[in-house]
């Protein structure tokens, strides 16, 4: 029997990119998606048959009947917001049960770690991060402070002295905060009734698991959340979420050896969005960003927070795929740069003094950047309809080409809709 292999698939600009309809559409030629890192701030949209389906935690693949699905051990996991999730998704028509694993590693975000969230964006005013509020950071500070509680505790007789030791802690760092504004019983009472709920799906040591499969000779994809300039280490600190987005957060987040990835897979929008603060060089605070936003219906799958909208800016897309070893691309959202006579793109950053920069340096946040651009003729041909990409415009097909000798990485997909059937595979 030949052995399995991973690919990879993940955004390369600061979330948002599409990942959750690609992967989606990638399925079919895989037996597993397994999601490696992230939580419930994540919002991958799948469009099937004119509806929408939007997944926070569960991996993509969960509509996919002879897909196996895994949250690993790299995850963190809020119980209420997967149970909501699960039984909407069992609603829609997936077999939930059968079909989705849970790491017993993942750690779990408890009602106190979200107030925590609160707190501490409360605390900062007007240097906040911008968080979702969703408890993602306090609850991996609490992991690799080795002081969390795991998945796999849920079944373990003392769970409500190990969550009551963690919530005396994180109460007492709220009162330092002057926190007090939350009805810690209402939240309490639903947690432990998603725990309760969540107990009757399948747990797993997942690192046995996904190795196992691989030895079978199973086809992995796994999925990453967020976007890679939001990577921890390498993302615009500290304006960053709190897990390594890239390629590399793979193999500690499944418990994989990086040997068993056969290939790469970036996803980045012909433009750019973000949410939340932090550096944006590209950013359009005019007309044409107001049009990407409504065009493009730049609003957030999980928050509805509306994105800052700009041109694509090479220099971080180049960084992304340097740090992960992008294989091949797969570009999303072209048909909503149709109409537009002139198409921007940030090749350089220029500071305060007027040099010219094309690398990401270590004082992005603070060295307040202006894009320098390269322009490119538009099109204004409706893309959505477009099968093939021998029927693409010229100026489109123009503007592909110097992309992919600009990143030196080919474009292999390209999305001209939220359908599955929007999708253009190239030769």
């Amino acid at each position: 029997m030949s052995k399995g292999f991973i690919d990879v698939v993940l955004g390369l600009q600061w979330g948002d990119e599409g990942k959750g309809k690609i992967a989606d559409f990638l399925t079919p030629t895989y037996d597993v998606v397994a999601r490696f890192q992230g939580g419930p701030n994540a919002g991958h949209s799948l469009e099937m048959n004119g509806k929408k389906h939007v997944l926070n935690t569960i991996p993509s693949g969960i509509f996919h009947k002879n897909c196996l699905n895994l949250i690993g051990n790299g995850v963190v996991m809020d119980p209420v917001r997967l149970m909501e999730e699960i039984r909407r998704t069992e609603e829609a028509g997936a077999d939930v049960k059968n079909n989705l694993y849970i790491s017993r590693k993942a750690n779990l975000i408890l009602p106190t770690h979200k107030l925590l969230d609160a707190a501490s964006e409360k605390h900062k005013g007007d240097k906040k991060i911008g968080s979702t509020l969703r408890g993602i950071g306090p609850t991996y500070r609490d992991k690799y402070g080795r002081s969390g509680v795991r998945a796999g505790d849920m079944f373990d007789p003392e769970f409500k002295q190990k969550y009551q030791k963690a919530i005396e802690r994180h109460l007492a760092l709220m009162n330092h905060l002057n926190f007090d504004d939350f009805d810690l019983e209402s939240l309490e009472n639903e947690f432990f009734n998603a725990v309760d709920a969540l107990k009757q799906y399948k747990f797993v040591d997942s690192e046995y698991f996904i190795n196992d499969l691989i030895n079978q000779g199973k086809k992995i994809l796994a999925e990453g959340a967020q976007g890679s300039m939001l990577d921890i280490d390498f993302g615009s600190y500290p304006f960053v979420t709190s897990s390594n987005t890239i390629s590399g957060g793979m193999t500690v987040g499944l418990g994989v050896a990086p040997k068993h990835v056969r290939s790469v897979k970036g996803i980045f929008k012909a433009y750019c969005t973000r949410v939340g603060s932090g550096p944006f060089p590209s950013e359009l605070d005019d007309d044409i960003g107001e049009q990407l936003r409504k065009k493009g219906h730049e609003f957030g799958a999980t928050t509805g927070r509306p994105r800052r909208c700009g041109w694509l800016d090479l220099v971080a897309l180049k960084y992304a795929v340097m740090l992960s070893g992008v294989d091949e691309l797969i570009m999303m959202k072209s048909d909503v740069l149709s109409g537009f006579d002139k198409v921007l793109v940030g090749t350089g950053y220029k500071d305060k003094s007027g040099n010219t920069l094309d690398t990401i340096p270590y004082d992005f946040v603070s060295a307040g950047f202006e894009a320098v651009y390269t322009e490119h003729e538009g099109w204004h041909d409706d893309l959505t309809v477009v099968r093939d990409e021998k029927d693409f415009p010229q100026s489109f097909s123009n503007y592909i080409s110097w992309l992919e000798a600009e990143v030196g990485v080919p474009i292999k997909v390209i999305s001209l809709g939220p359908d599955r059937v929007q999708t253009v595979v190239r030769g």
